[in-house]
């Protein structure tokens, strides 16, 4: 028991003393890049899909 507890109390310390966190500014920015990446790759993944479905079905239509 005693080496969780101390395990606890160590992962407590680290993350009040040993990590940096982003700044409000920083964080948002990161997410708005991760969003805008996140709309594109699905846009692309869509893109693809669609265009496979249609030669697929150009294919099965002889």
């Amino acid at each position: 028991m005693d080496k969780i507890r101390l395990y606890l109390q160590e992962s407590y310390n680290e993350l009040l003393n040993k990590v940096t966190w982003p700044t409000w500014p920083n964080l948002m920015s990161s997410a708005t890049v991760v969003l805008i990446a996140s709309a594109i790759i699905a846009l692309l993944v869509f893109a693809m899909d669609a265009v496979s479905n249609q030669v697929t079905q150009f294919f099965y239509s002889f």
